[in-house]
């Protein structure tokens, strides 16, 4: 085998991997020591991107687009399934708050509904308007986009791409970017308008510190030793891979199923949604894993919470950085008028509608639980908590809490939007039905959320 640079396969994917990182170190460097870069809260893989992106278009550096697309795509499953591993924790939170959790994912999902409902009409307007012949669809891609972040936003600009939808996969990470910007803007905007009139104080500046991680957060009862043979962090990346393969396997099975052009939809929904196939077999391997335990038949716990938060983190930085960086502004010609509209209105109906929804559920701590969701739901679950710390440095409320738990649940309560996900292209009327549904369900998920209450003992 030729090992050198003339190898192009050898080489390429490493030196693109080696070019995401540097830049990921540098947009840390930049974060730390430019005040007002740290001011504006933006996540350094955000940055990361952001710089990828400029520095493609200046003609710095070159890296290959579908590499940047495939890391997007297999970073998000990776990171689901690290996730979806992870042994959950017993937290006192969840009597006290009653159905936080479930109301928490609903508030998520019907935030993804808010944006669809939004999104479709300004696509379907401008399709019967102003654009005739667009893809009417395409509205879809503001939740996937603001509310799931780039690596979804490229899944499914992607599938919709080879439905018919031209420029569609760029469009969604333009969406993605976008709500990250807006995350960061208007999030610091708003921010400094309640401080200065005295509703919030300004947060003590907030860094981890190295090596504050306990014993205890490292290691739970009976897990492996850390001098057993093979390496803790090797178990648990294994475990990821594994699972990411059974998943491969799942999809290829059930796309199998179905042949034509009901099967070709199919397959691509499949395919796109691979992470949420790779957490429920997560979900399932760790339910067997405390089964297994039970019964005595294995004396180890071989997840690691801490080892695996770490392959998440890391997987969804690497996710974030290759989904902005692989935008190609030229496949939006023609898309301008749609992507401003969609970017400026999503960010203003979910601001609105998180002012008033989270003074409903979390009256205590009202402006944390806003800032968090709104991070979130622009942005990513990273963007939410920096937010967050502005207000509750220490995470002291249960906002922080709620975050995981709401999405964990969320996973439920969005299920439906898988559903129309693949309905909407199918045509005009497919596209009429989409809004009828989603528009139902909203109103469904706030009768839960303002009227369901748990039961007193």
């Amino acid at each position: 085998m030729d090992f050198s640079s003339a190898n192009i396969d050898l080489w390429q994917g490493m030196l693109q991997i080696a070019i995401l990182c540097a830049l990921m170190l540098l947009a840390n460097v930049l974060r730390r020591k430019i005040p007002w870069i740290r001011r504006s809260l933006m996540p350094t893989a955000v940055l990361a991107g952001f710089l990828l992106l400029l520095l493609r278009y200046l003609g710095v550096v070159h890296v290959n687009s579908d590499f940047m697309e495939m890391v997007t795509y297999h970073a998000l499953g990776l990171g689901f399934i690290a996730l979806s591993l992870r042994i959950p924790q017993k937290d006192g939170h969840l009597d006290a708050e009653g159905l936080v959790g479930p109301k928490s994912g609903a508030l998520i999902a019907s935030c993804y509904v808010l944006q669809a409902i939004f999104g479709l009409i300004i696509s379907m307007g401008l399709g019967y308007t102003l654009m005739p012949g667009f893809f009417k669809a395409a509205g879809i891609l503001l939740p996937m986009g603001y509310g799931q972040g780039p690596g979804q936003a490229n899944n499914i600009g992607s599938t919709y791409e080879q439905l018919g939808f031209t420029g569609g996969q760029s469009f969604g990470l333009s969406i993605a970017a976008a709500g990250f910007l807006c995350a960061c803007i208007v999030g610091v905007i708003y921010l400094n308008v309640l401080r200065r009139q005295g509703k919030i104080r300004g947060a003590v500046e907030y860094e981890e510190v190295s090596g504050s991680v306990t014993v205890d957060t490292f290691q739970d009862e009976n897990e492996i030793p850390i001098a057993e043979s093979v390496d803790r962090f090797s178990m648990n990346m294994a475990l990821v891979l594994v699972v990411y393969g059974l998943t491969y396997l799942l999809s290829l099975g059930l796309t199998s199923l179905f042949s034509g052009g009901l099967g070709n939809t199919i397959s691509t929904l499949v395919w796109g949604f691979n992470f949420l196939f790779g957490s429920m077999l997560a979900i399932g391997l760790r339910s067997v894993f405390t089964g297994l335990r039970k019964v005595r038949l294995m004396t180890h716990q071989y997840q690691n919470n801490y080892l695996l938060s770490r392959c998440a983190g890391g997987a969804f930085d690497l996710m974030v950085i290759a989904g902005i960086g692989s935008i190609e502004f030229s496949e939006l010609q023609g898309l301008w008028l749609p992507f401003i509209l969609m970017a400026i209105i999503g960010g203003i109906v979910t601001f609105y509608y998180l002012l008033w929804i989270c003074k409903k559920l979390y009256p205590n701590y009202y402006y944390e639980g806003f800032f968090s969701m709104f991070g979130m739901m622009t942005g990513t679950i990273s963007s939410g908590v920096l937010l967050l710390r502005e207000v509750d440095n220490v995470l002291a409320t249960p906002a922080a809490n709620n975050l995981l738990l709401g999405t964990s649940f969320a996973v439920l309560f969005g299920a439906p939007i898988l559903v129309v996900v693949g309905i909407a292209p199918q045509s005009d009327a497919m596209c009429w039905l989409t809004l009828g549904l989603v528009t139902v369900y909203m109103a469904l998920l706030l009768l839960f959320m303002l009227k369901v209450k748990r039961k007193k003992k």
